[in-house]
């Protein structure tokens, strides 16, 4: 593996975690999961994705899908960053995903890049062939222009990260909406209206829903919602692996949400007739009441489009979810720009943007 020079008192550490996902978070975790949180902070001007320690380390552990790598980035033995890998094991295991973040207050010295040269080292001696990274981009007043990917769809300021990721041989391949929906008692009778509508277009198929555990006689059905979801949303060109899910890979994946404490909703829409599961929305909140709802994914097969199943989901899910959980202050959610249907549906329940993410990719040769 490739010697990684840091700088004077700059170190990387890995992170040991314990036996189980349910012990307290070790000293190291929890400053881990402090300058991870704060990292966001400078970087979005949100914290809609920060996470305590003892919710983030259910989410530092391998599955056979995925095998996990972190290591804390330590000055003088304060902990001032993040670096992670996540080795993709779908598809010969030949993608991975990784992130390095450094606090502003250190930023300009060379530790992210050597970070970066780290988890590319650590990549090739795993075989990994190409690297995805994402990030949000502002108009930090240092760039002269906007970064524009091959789909055509969006565009990135040419800011300190994005020139970061250039410099180190990241293309650009995808731009991201970052959306979100404020409740109030407008939206609910907007939400009402929408989804009688929907229904009016559907009316061979039906609402299911369900929290997580997904009982089992969806099991299997939703595991195909989740293989398509893989295979049918855009990705531009970054080749993301095609996944293979069946029902211990999605019990594997919502007892992790569980230990974190998090509530999760499915909504389905199943075909009256055949029973089948043709499209699903997921919707998810951590343990504070009060915090941002995550609207993750939503897919609908692409043999049953055409029957406004997108709205009937999403409405479906968003009304229950807020009787569930009106403490929630916003709904926040991630989509292609390229994916027009979906961010058709998206601004037509309420949804605004409030942020563009860039998905980046570097082949390894």
């Amino acid at each position: 593996m490739t010697t990684i020079s840091l700088p004077a008192g700059a170190m990387l550490r890995p992170l040991e975690l314990p036996a189980r996902a349910d012990p307290a978070p070790s000293p190291l975790i929890r400053e881990y999961a402090a300058a991870r949180n704060q990292s966001i902070l400078e970087s979005t001007g949100r914290d809609d994705d920060a996470l305590s320690a003892e919710a983030l380390l259910p989410m530092l552990f391998s599955t056979p899908d995925c095998e996990r790598l972190r290591w804390a980035v330590l000055v003088d033995d304060q902990v001032i960053g993040c670096c992670s890998i996540d080795l993709l094991r779908d598809e010969d295991g030949q993608t991975a995903r990784a992130t390095v973040a450094v606090l502003d207050s250190h930023a300009g010295r060379g530790i992210g890049s050597a970070a970066f040269a780290h988890l590319e080292s650590v990549a090739r001696a795993a075989g990994i062939r190409k690297i995805l990274t994402w990030a949000e981009h502002h108009d930090d007043g240092t760039g002269r222009e906007s970064l524009t990917p091959p789909t055509g769809f969006g565009s990135v300021p040419s800011d300190r990260s994005a020139r970061f990721l250039v410099r180190h041989g990241f293309t650009l391949e995808q731009v991201e909406r970052v959306s979100a929906l404020t409740w109030d008692a407008q939206t609910l009778a907007h939400l009402d209206a929408l989804y009688v509508d929907a229904a009016a277009h559907a009316a061979d198929y039906r609402i299911v829903q369900w929290g997580a555990p997904t009982p089992p006689e969806h099991a299997d059905g939703f595991a195909w919602l989740k293989s398509r979801m893989s295979t049918d949303a855009p990705d531009a060109d970054l080749g993301s692996p095609e996944e293979v899910w069946d029902a211990i890979r999605v019990a594997q994946q919502e007892e992790r949400v569980l230990i974190r404490g998090w509530s999760m909703q499915i909504t389905a829409a199943q075909h009256t007739r055949t029973g089948e599961l043709c499209a699903f929305n997921e919707l998810a909140i951590g343990t504070d009441p009060r915090e941002a709802t995550h609207q993750w994914d939503t897919l609908v097969l692409r043999e049953h489009r055409g029957h406004r199943l997108g709205m009937l989901v999403k409405t479906a899910g968003l009304r229950s979810w807020h009787a569930r959980h009106p403490a929630s202050s916003r709904v926040v959610t991630y989509n292609a720009e390229e994916n027009r249907p979906m961010l058709s549906i998206n601004e037509a329940i309420g949804f605004t943007p409030v942020a563009y993410e860039g998905a980046w990719k570097k082949e390894l040769r």
